[in-house]
């Protein structure tokens, strides 16, 4: 989608254009912020306090790239500045990342997209956050280290752990379902 006029707008101002702006991509935005918050209430909180960003800086946006990895940026870092207070992270050895690391994706393939978010959501704060971030919209380990603040080791185990849960949680939701059917 081409935003350029309704950015123009923003820029000045214009309430109108913000609201439109908001209809256009809070959508999208609004799934990213459900893969940080541990629930739906969080989420929109999240929302809202990006936008609040994204209308105070949209002045800033040159049109160079594209508008909404801008946003997306912006509601990346928010929900990771709502998360990074005094959270304590685990200091692990590089070598302990390797057996965790080992997890084959095809495990979460008969799991339904909302029933996976939903386990993401159920993940610890930490391990939510890394495997959103890796995952889900791409960050390297350096990059989630850098912006989170903590070692890449950490990310790595972050990632792997958070991995083991799913795959805990999805091994769960199959017995469940198995017994169901039966």
């Amino acid at each position: 989608m081409v935003y350029k006029e309704i950015i123009s707008l923003c820029q000045r101002n214009d309430r109108k254009a913000q609201r439109e702006l908001y209809e256009a991509i809070s959508p999208k935005l609004y799934g990213s912020c459900l893969r940080y918050a541990p629930n739906e209430a969080e989420a929109q909180d999240i929302l809202q306090d990006a936008f609040i960003t994204i209308f105070k800086k949209i002045e800033q946006f040159k049109f160079n790239g594209s508008f909404e990895g801008w946003c997306k940026r912006i509601t990346v870092n928010t929900a990771l500045q709502r998360y990074r207070g005094a959270k304590v992270y685990d200091l692990v050895n590089e070598d302990q990342i390797e057996d965790l690391e080992s997890s084959d994706d095809e495990e979460y393939i008969d799991v339904t997209l909302d029933g996976l978010l939903n386990m993401v959501q159920e993940l610890p704060e930490r391990y939510r956050i890394v495997f959103s971030m890796y995952v889900m919209d791409g960050y390297n380990h350096n990059e989630i280290a850098e912006m989170m603040k903590i070692s890449v080791g950490t990310s790595k185990s972050n990632l792997a752990r958070a991995r083991k849960h799913l795959q805990k949680m999805v091994k769960t939701w199959r017995e469940l379902n198995n017994s169901t059917a039966s």
